[in-house]
């Protein structure tokens, strides 16, 4: 049998970091640890046959990302600096979206109004 290559050896080492990593969080066969496992066996799955290496490394970010922004959040919740940190951070990214999405609504009304000027009646 031949080696795999590079991006399929790599794969495979996060995907079983992925999973050491389950078994960290959620040891056993708790919902938790079952859910996780089933989520990342999932996803991994559902790219198994994607050939494009560009497409690969993406994937591959994305779930190194999704594993850091995991262990931040963990992190979070025992450091309470960390957690005032992060919670003051949250605050400003809703409190800047509920900003974003009434100028939204303020230009989706505007737009109402002057179509209805325009329309004849």
């Amino acid at each position: 049998m031949a080696t795999p290559s590079a991006v399929q050896r790599t794969s495979i080492q996060l995907y079983r970091d992925c999973m050491r990593l389950i078994r960290h969080i959620a040891p056993g066969h708790s919902p938790k640890a079952v859910a996780l496992r089933t989520m990342t066996r999932s996803e991994f799955l559902k790219h198994a046959q994607e050939l494009d290496e560009i497409k690969i490394e993406g994937l591959k970010a994305a779930a190194v990302r999704a594993l850091s922004n995991y262990m931040l959040y963990e992190s979070g919740t025992k450091d309470k600096k960390l957690e005032k940190a992060m919670n003051r951070f949250n605050e400003g990214t809703l409190a800047a979206s509920s900003k974003v999405n009434t100028r939204n609504k303020d230009a989706s009304t505007d737009i109402a109004l002057l179509n209805r000027k325009d329309k004849p009646g």
